[in-house]
Order: C-alpha cells, then sequence, then structure tokens
C-alpha cells in the first residue's frame, strides 16, 4: 500500500536519471504517466524504470493505461475518475494487484473505497502548475475524509517541502509530487527532504542524529552539547568522536586527535546498523578526519547534512587546521544540506568582511555559490541590541531574530543550535520550521543559563527544551481540536 513519498513522473528530459537519484532519496511508489509518447516508447521507458524501483523495493505503478500495465506487470493501476474499473483491473492485473482511485470530495473517495479500490488519490491540496486545477478541496476536506475511509490516502496536488507538514498532519498516508522532486537540481535531496516530514508521525524518539565531532571535557559543548541537545529535544542521538579535549569554561588545555582510521571504524558501526537520519558534525580536526567521512557519506548514501564548521573554541583555541579547512571547503560543503557559519567562520569560508546584515547576506550568498544547498549565517559575533541570523537557499532570504543577552555563559551555543535543528529536521519539520524553533530554543538556553566555572559558562539545555516543547506541545494540542471539529 502507498505509504510516504509518492513520486508522479513528468514528461521532461533525463527522467531515468532525475529518478534514480530520487529514488536514492526515499521514494516508496513511483507512478509513470505520459501521455505523450506512443506505446512503444512508453513500453521501453516504463520497462527502465519499473528496473530502477525494482531494485530499490520501490512500488510501481501505472497511471490509467490498465494495458501497460498489464504488459509490465506493474504493481498496480492508478486511475482517474471514469477512465477504469476496479473490477475490470482486478481481473486484469490478479488479487494482489494495487489499484488507486483519483478523488476531489467526500462522495468520490467514499464510492473508490466501495468499489474496492486499494487506496485514494484526493485532492488537489493546493493550486499546481502540472494541471489545471477544477477540485482544491485542501488539507481540511483530507481530514474530514480521512475520519471515514480505512484505505490509504494519496494526497495530491501543488505538495511541496513548506506545505506538505499541514497534509500529513491532517491524514495523509502517502504525498504525490512531481515538479517539488524531479524539477529540482537535486532529487535526492528534495526527496530526502520530503520523505523525513513523515517522521513527525512517529513515536518518540523521533528521528535519528548522528553527530560527528569533538569530545568537550567541561560538557558545554562538542558531543555532549549535542547528545543533550537532541536527546532533550526527543530525538535519538548517535555519535562519532572526532577528537578529545582538556577543557573547561576557561579553555582547552590540549587537544587529542583521534586517528581518522578509528573515527572510520566509528562511523562503519553506525551506519551499518541505526538508521542515520540526519549528520550533523562539529569539531573535524584533521584533513584525514574530513575525507574519512565524505567517504563514508558516499559509500553508504548522502544523508541530510547540517556541517557546523567549528574553527575556535570559545575561549579562542585553534580547532582546525587551515589545510583542513580547505579539505571541508573542497569535499564537505559542496553536499551540505545546510552549513551553520558564525560570523569568524563565515569570513574564512567565504573570504569576505562581514560588518552587518547586508555583509551577512553576501557572504551566505557566496557560500551558498561554493555549494551548500542552504546556509544559516549567525549573527551572534555583531554588535546590537538584537541578534538576527540569515537563512538563504538560492532564492529566499530569511531572517531570525532575537533579543541578545549580555552574558558570558555562552559555551556550546553554536554546537547546541546546529543539533537543535538537526533534531527537528530528524523530527519532520521543514528547514524554515526547524531553524525558527531551534532558534528559540538556543535563545531560551542563552536566557536561561546558570553560572557554572570561572570562564563562559555551559547554556541551560534543560530549561530550554522544557519551554521550547511545552510551546510545541500547546500548538499541536490546538491543531489536532481543531481537526476533530472538523470530523
Amino acid at each position: 500500500m502507498p505509504k510516504g513519498l509518492y513520486l508522479i513522473t513528468d514528461h521532461h528530459d533525463h527522467l531515468l536519471e532525475r529518478v534514480e537519484r530520487a529514488l536514492a532519496g526515499g521514494v516508496t511508489c513511483l507512478q509513470y504517466r505520459n501521455k505523450v509518447k506512443d506505446y512503444a516508447a512508453r513500453l521501453a521507458e516504463a520497462r527502465e524504470l519499473q528496473l530502477l524501483c525494482s531494485g530499490r523495493g520501490v512500488t510501481f505503478i501505472v497511471n490509467d493505461d490498465l494495458s501497460l500495465a498489464a504488459e509490465l506487470r506493474a504493481d498496480g493501476v492508478h486511475f482517474g475518475q471514469d477512465d477504469g474499473s476496479v473490477t475490470e483491473a482486478r481481473r486484469v492485473l490478479g488479487q494482489d494487484a494495487l489499484i488507486g482511485i483519483s478523488t476531489h470530495s467526500m462522495a468520490e473517495a467514499l464510492r473508490a473505497e466501495g468499489e474496492g479500490a486499494d487506496y485514494i488519490g484526493f485532492g488537489a491540496m493546493f493550486p499546481t502548475e502540472s494541471k489545471d486545477v477544477r477540485y482544491l478541496p485542501g488539507p481540511a476536506a483530507l481530514a474530514e475524509v480521512r475520519s471515514r475511509v480505512q484505505i490509504p490516502i494519496v494526497a495530491i496536488g501543488g505538495i511541496n517541502r513548506d506545505n506538505a507538514p499541514a497534509v500529513i498532519d491532517a491524514g495523509a498516508d502517502s504525498i504525490a509530487v512531481i515538479s517539488s522532486v524531479l524539477a529540482s537540481p537535486d532529487p535526492h535531496l528534495a526527496a530526502l527532504e520530503l520523505s523525513l516530514l513523515f517522521n513527525r508521525k512517529q513515536p518518540t524518539p523521533r528521528g535519528s542524529v548522528l553527530t560527528v565531532a569533538g569530545s568537550d571535557s567541561g560538557g558545554g559543548a562538542g558531543i555532549q552539547a549535542d547528545i543533550k541537545t537532541v536527546t532533550l529535544l526527543g530525538s535519538y542521538a548517535a555519535s562519532v568522536i572526532t577528537a578529545l579535549t582538556a577543557q573547561n569554561t576557561r579553555g582547552v588545555t590540549a587537544i587529542h586527535g583521534v586517528p581518522a582510521s578509528f573515527v572510520a571504524e566509528q562511523l562503519d558501526a553506525v551506519f551499518r546498523d541505526i538508521p542515520v537520519d540526519v549528520v550533523k558534525t562539529g569539531m573535524l580536526f584533521s584533513v584525514e578526519i574530513i575525507q574519512a567521512l565524505a567517504e563514508k557519506l558516499a559509500l553508504y548514501g548522502k544523508r541530510m547534512l547540517v556541517l557546523d564548521p567549528v574553527m575556535v573554541a570559545k575561549g579562542g583555541s585553534n580547532l582546525i587546521t587551515d589545510i583542513a579547512v580547505a579539505k571541508l571547503v573542497e569535499t564537505l560543503l559542496p553536499g551540505a544540506y545546510l552549513i551553520t557559519p558564525n560570523v569568524p567562520e563565515a569570513e574564512l569560508l567565504a573570504g569576505l568582511s562581514i560588518r552587518d546584515e547586508d555583509d551577512m547576506e553576501r557572504a551566505a550568498r557566496e557560500l551558498h555559490r561554493m555549494g551548500a544547498r542552504n546556509v544559516l549565517l549567525k549573527g551572534g559575533h555583531l554588535s546590537g541590541q538584537e541578534a538576527t541570523d540569515i537563512l538563504f537557499d538560492g532564492k529566499i532570504v530569511r531572517r531570525y531574530t532575537s533579543r541578545r543577552f549580555d552574558t558570558n555563559n555562552t559555551h556550546g551555543s553554536g554546537c547546541t543550535y546546529a543539533s537543535a535543528i538537526a533534531a527537528f529536521l530528524a523530527q519532520g519539520e521543514p528547514l524554515p520550521i526547524a531553524v525558527g524553533r531551534a532558534k528559540a530554543f538556543v535563545t531560551e538556553a542563552i536566557r536561561l543559563a546558570v553560572p557554572l566555572g570561572q570562564g563562559h559558562g555551559p547554556v541551560n539545555h534543560f530549561l530550554a527544551a522544557q519551554r521550547v516543547i511545552t510551546q510545541v506541545d500547546t500548538v499541536l494540542f490546538t491543531k489536532n481540536e481543531k481537526l476533530k471539529e472538523l470530523s
């Protein structure tokens, strides 16, 4: 039965290549739809797509063409209203075939279920460019249908990363997309973004984060801050340690790098057993460790990578060499889903001087040009009563502003911020929401920090998590009550 990300093909060039990349990102069902090519050409193209699907265990459905589905022995067929009979499809394809029907109203949904359909398509959820939309029932109508229909529902129409959560929360078992994935310059990453959104329906801990970073013996930053953050926010945390530091609130007194071969062993151990949703990096220490991480990410399949380019400790100690920085830019930055530099780190990476928000935006654009899919440039090092961070995705600039606190207790704030984003992504939040929630979390963690030690004290992970999670639970309760009213 369709569950998760349901991809429908388009008519553009290089379809096989784009679909193959998308399948690796978590597509669970592919629907072949082509009303342009002749039968022979469609048969040849569909066979190649079917082979790709069988290699990854992806369900293969043919749109509207029962003869083509039968010749291919496809997993099933999907009909529009009045385009085919469930009974006839079952007779031709067999009792185990999946039969889907597109519906646009409660009446059509109930009729399709009554006729024996295995699942329904329902929509459109939002306006779409792929076809002229005559029906736009939206998520509210989907929630009502979900309350009365027992078979799986595939939500259709205008769905993208940012509006999909409303559709999933309304009860969709699957979301059908075309251009949101296939028109993306990176169909793998686009599919991965959408696939992860379904983690929002999972029990706690929702999603998993692997942090690859150094150990802080003082407990305020590094691996320790990452694990605290991910765990307190409700995801599962795994870890790979790159270096040991002798460190407290006053600074770093010694660093012992972990051999790259052992870092590789740790990565193998995690990836071979634990389903990692997001990889978050911190202190990577050496060229060899960066190379080992890049190789393992390529070997085990690219995960969503949140790259926090940790370079200098709060007390001023260098945590990575210039040669290693160059290696990071060469091997990890181009594949990063998100990079989260502060102002000094962005200046070094982008080669620009940053004095104000305009400079921040220029640096963010440069880092995006260098290959990062999304850039979050943190403005905490600038002056002023407010701290503004800039998120740039190649098209849209978003700003996240909070009050600036006059405190020395900010140790681990960068690690905490990036780990919180990674956790919220793993839990099924789209990036703009994940950043907003993480910004609220780290702001509270700084505001609530209690002096500890004689230098830069750590932020307060525990109380901040309680505040942020309580606020979110209140919002979710309100949303659920509204959905109950609709049903």
